[in-house]
């Protein structure tokens, strides 16, 4: 039992590691290849900004507060332990909801190729990005103002929500908003993969600089498998 607070905290280290690493490594990408870059940029930089921001502040924290002798942890009422949990809870939040709002942008992109340019503007992702981060300042600021209540948890060595039964409306307030994206996500990205699949069977168009010919599902799964063996 003594080598968890080890184990955790060595897990935190390689999920810092990772998350920063694999969020620079896509804002790299984003800024070496103009063509990866679209009308919702700002959503895919909210992403990265939040998960950058909360391996950088919650992960150092939970590692300092797992290692042997630690000075001891925050008192659940003191402003470090209320302010961390704010944070926490923001930054989860609106990092799952950048990555919903992503989502419905690859589902009308994909499901409404057509109609895409009109329904999806600069100006209605600002404002997709405006409310969301109103909405989860909001959520994160309600244990603050009396809705829950931050505390310390010593199974996570971090500040955040407290999951009592004497906070069961906020509790339940929390389960709603983390599930129902989460649940709309997968909706999402099934209903293209069956739209993707519907689209390998009847095969394809390749274009070229003179015109566009069609190319048989079979035929165009051999080629592209021939292309990446060789590759």
């Amino acid at each position: 039992m003594c080598a968890l607070p080890q184990l955790y905290a060595a897990l935190m280290v390689f999920s810092c590691v990772a998350s920063v690493s694999g969020n620079l490594l896509l804002l790299l990408l984003l800024l070496l290849h103009k063509n990866l870059r679209s009308d919702t940029l700002i959503l895919t930089l909210s992403c990265c900004f939040s998960d950058i921001t909360l391996s950088l502040s919650a992960f150092p924290l939970a590692v300092y507060h797992a290692v042997p002798n630690p000075p001891g942890p925050p008192p659940s009422d003191g402003v470090l332990c209320q302010g961390g949990g704010f944070l926490l809870l923001l930054l989860q939040t609106s990092s799952l909801y950048s990555l919903f709002w992503t989502s419905v942008d690859t589902f009308v992109d994909i499901c409404f190729a057509l109609s895409y340019s009109m329904i999806v503007t600069p100006g209605r992702c600002r404002l997709v990005l405006l409310m969301m981060w109103s909405g989860c300042l909001g959520g994160a600021a309600l244990p603050l103002m009396g809705f829950g209540h931050y505390t310390y948890r010593e199974d996570r060595y971090l500040c955040g929500p407290d999951f009592s039964p004497a906070h069961t409306a906020f509790v339940m307030l929390w389960l709603v908003g983390m599930f129902v994206p989460l649940v709309a996500m997968v909706s999402l990205y099934s209903h293209v993969v069956i739209v993707a699949r519907k689209q390998a069977r009847r095969g394809t168009f390749i274009c070229n600089e003179i015109n566009c010919h069609y190319v048989p599902a079979n035929i165009y799964l051999r080629s592209s498998i021939a292309m990446l063996s060789t590759s």
